[in-house]
């Protein structure tokens, strides 16, 4: 009797475990993978052998090989071996579910690379374990298959990713980790000096002002798929490290960059979806983002408009609305299209409620009935004359309902904004889960004031340029200086943010200004940028896309950490490897440290 062939060395794997069709029956393989299930039927033992391929039907047949049915006999779960052995034909038993159902492999030879302990959780989808197990357990649940499409999802867009701006004349360049910290923006991750004591590097929260060099340095199409940190607090849809498709393009405008950036999503969209992309995108200005939608990253893949009825109500019977607008606020209304017939009163009650938590001072409402306005409000416009202009304004219908909140712009606009969300959500308004909505947002202000701090912060960052319309207001007027800064906004996610930069030294400096920076600071910060201006810059503009939320909303997952392989948790730890962790003190005293 021949020895057999070992394993690896000599019987290498010739097809993976999702491989196999009717029309490989009769054929010897090789498989290697993980035992995901073991059934003995008191004689032969079937095993379904998985990677990430799928899975493949492994029988252990005394008849066939008695040594590898003892070894098949032992088996159990996530343990890893090798077959040998022979495609056979499930017949009238095939699994219509399994790609792989019509087959199954009959062992001939069996090697187990490797016993497991019992897993904490099964190795499946519907896994009923918490999250805070899952990540102590990642390399288990990176097994589940839904993970790994996930992961596969994120190949494919890193693959159109650089695949589209190859075409494009876009060169892929590095920038470094280690740099100086920056004000502006989220917190930084800092990093000691052991070289020159008390001082930090500091992790970059993008690479913004590399890419303008690079700009500044003549390569004027740069990408990177870059690694980006930031100290701040934590969301479901955001992480301490994060990935963003990284943009830089010189002699630009803002419609030029939009042009790539759809050109990249399309061929995104049709490398992981088969979908062609209607383009170009629509385009929102930030003003009318903030009155139609009281959003800056509305979702439109559903109408609820919000309408501005002050006018219409500023000489109406209803106190608080005629007060509001006769003090300088405004009064906004959201038409809900059948809501007045299918919701309760306890509806509307519940969405009063919600509107009080988001700061509004209430919710007024009344619901259309025929030619009558009933409950809430409805009885301050008892004559169709009163309701006549009110219902224009709002294009009310029969069974509709409809909501208003009286109060500052801001207020109102947020609040219904948000309360639009959740109706549409509520009202399942969203008909199809793989619509891609996506928008343009433009010509954000240049300047957020702060009346704590009593002093403007840059709304996008200090190097955004202002709109070419509004640069004498840097000097009269700096909180109505519109930028030209935008964004893309996936059904209501934003998914991009980008500007056309400062290139020109006076312009750049006239910002530092607003932003109360002295000369000297603006020196010893920004120096360097400010002296590579002096050496000849381009315009230029780019973009940041990111790639976690775009591979989240394409998979359908809830949170980002479903799509990214070693996420941390909401208070930014790593369950699995237990960072942050403490260290030696010796090392602390090697980078001129102490910790109290």
């Amino acid at each position: 009797m021949s020895t057999p062939k070992p394993f690896i060395r000599e019987l290498k794997r010739t097809h993976n475990c999702g491989q196999l069709r009717a029309a490989d029956v009769g054929s010897e393989v090789v498989l290697m993978g993980w035992v995901h299930n073991r059934r003995d039927h008191g004689g032969a033992v079937f095993i379904d052998l998985r990677d990430r391929y799928g899975l493949s039907q492994l029988k252990f047949d005394p008849a066939v090989d008695a040594a590898a049915h003892e070894v098949g006999g032992a088996l159990r779960t996530e343990w890893v071996l090798a077959v040998r052995g022979e495609v056979v034909s499930r017949g009238d038993n095939a699994n219509p579910r399994l790609p792989t159902g019509e087959i199954e492999v009959h062992v001939k030879q069996v090697q187990v690379f490797s016993r497991a302990k019992t897993p904490p959780f099964p190795i499946e989808d519907d896994t009923k374990a918490s999250e805070q197990l899952r990540l102590e357990y990642r390399y288990l649940d990176l097994r589940r298959p839904a993970l790994q499409r996930n992961l596969m999802l994120r190949h494919e867009v890193a693959m159109a990713t650089r695949a589209y701006l190859d075409t494009q004349g876009f060169l892929e360049l590095e920038t470094p980790l280690l740099v100086c910290s920056t004000p502006e923006g989220a917190r930084d991750y800092l990093v000691p000096s052991r070289v020159h004591p008390g001082r930090f590097y500091a992790l970059p929260q993008s690479p913004q002002i590399f890419k303008q060099l690079f700009m500044v340095a003549g390569y004027d199409r740069y990408f990177q798929i870059a690694r980006c940190l930031r100290d701040e607090d934590l969301r479901h849809d955001r992480q301490p490290e994060f990935t963003q498709i990284d943009v830089e393009m010189s002699f630009v405008a803002p419609d030029d960059v939009f042009g790539v950036v759809e050109g990249l999503m399309a061929a995104i969209v049709k490398r992981t979806r088969g979908v062609e992309l209607k383009t170009p995108f629509p385009r929102l200005s930030w003003h009318d983002a903030r009155r139609l939608y009281g959003s800056d990253k509305p979702d439109l893949r559903y109408g609820l408009a919000i309408a501005d009825v002050s006018g219409a109500v500023q000489a109406c019977s209803f106190k608080v609305f005629a007060d509001t607008v006769a003090g300088g606020g405004v009064v906004r209304g959201l038409r809900v299209p059948g809501g007045g017939a299918a919701m309760s009163r306890a509806d509307v009650d519940k969405l009063g409620v919600a509107a009080t938590e988001l700061g509004a001072k209430g919710l007024a409402w009344f619901k259309v009935e025929g030619d009558d306005w009933k409950g809430g409000i409805g009885k301050f416009f008892p004559t169709p004359a009163d309701r006549a202009l009110l219902s224009g304004t709002m294009g009310l219908e029969d069974g509709d309902l409809a909501v208003f909140v009286a109060d500052k712009e801001k207020t109102a606009a947020d609040v219904l904004g948000k309360l639009r969300v959740q109706l549409a959500e509520k009202r399942g308004l969203v008909k199809d889960p793989d619509e891609l909505n996506f928008l343009f947002v433009t010509d954000f202000p240049l300047f957020e004031y702060n009346e704590q701090d009593k002093r403007f912060y840059a709304a996008h960052h200090p190097f955004t340029s202002v709109h070419p319309d509004d640069r004498a207001k840097l000097a009269s007027d700096p909180g109505g200086a519109r930028s030209q800064a935008y964004d893309l906004v996936l059904n209501g996610n934003e998914l991009m943010s980008g500007s056309i930069r400062i290139h020109d030294r006076e312009e750049q400096a006239d910002v530092f200004k607003v932003l109360g920076f002295t000369p000297e600071e603006t020196e010893h910060k920004f120096g360097f940028l400010l002296r590579a201006f002096e050496g000849g810059a381009p315009p230029h503009g780019g973009c940041a896309i990111g790639v976690d939320r775009l591979v989240m909303l394409l998979a359908h997952a809830q949170s980002l950490r479903d799509v990214i392989a070693f996420p941390k948790t909401q208070k930014g730890q790593d369950l699995m490897i237990g960072a942050p962790s403490e260290v030696d003190p010796k090392q602390l005293e090697e980078l001129h440290l102490r910790v109290r």
